[in-house]
């Protein structure tokens, strides 16, 4: 049976014993993935408590960190997501893309309205990838892909 969470309390304690669990062991996240048998963006959303786990992929990611089998089933439950609690970021990571959000928000709705009219693009029917590239001109650069579906707004 499907269950879900309507406190996020528990998924968030979860996640900061699996980060533990994780730094102790010397784990990556990449390796985490590996075992769910998922991606690693998913499988890190996932264990940060965004995103419930298919069975299969919980008890191997538990079994992976070291947590017990209550730990498995809580990262099977659908959680409340959401990760940044109200107001403007502080970390500076995620202020980073808050900052770019404020700049190119505007740019990125009006490109996307141009192209495919009114809609939204899903967060859930969703990719993410992040990937490291050298930079021409020194140094490195972050290429993050955003690749969600389109879905149209529908008159009623």
């Amino acid at each position: 049976m499907v269950h879900a969470q309507f406190d996020p309390a528990a998924r968030q304690a979860l996640a900061v014993a699996a980060v533990d669990a994780k730094t102790r062991k010397d784990l990556s996240w990449q390796r985490i993935a590996d075992a769910s048998g998922l991606s690693v963006a998913f499988t890190t959303a996932a264990v940060l408590g965004q995103h419930a786990l298919p069975e299969d992929s919980a008890k191997a990611v538990a079994e992976l960190l070291g947590l017990d089998d209550d730990a498995a089933l809580l990262l099977q439950t659908i959680p409340t997501r959401g990760s940044i609690p109200g107001g403007i970021p502080t970390d500076p990571t995620i202020y980073r893309f808050y900052e770019m959000l404020q700049v190119y928000g505007t740019t990125l709705k009006a490109l996307v309205h141009e192209q495919f009219g009114d809609g939204i693009i899903s967060a859930i029917n969703f990719k993410l990838d992040v990937k490291k590239v050298a930079d021409p001109e020194g140094g490195e650069r972050a290429v993050i892909t955003l690749d969600g579906k389109y879905l149209p707004t529908k008159p009623f």
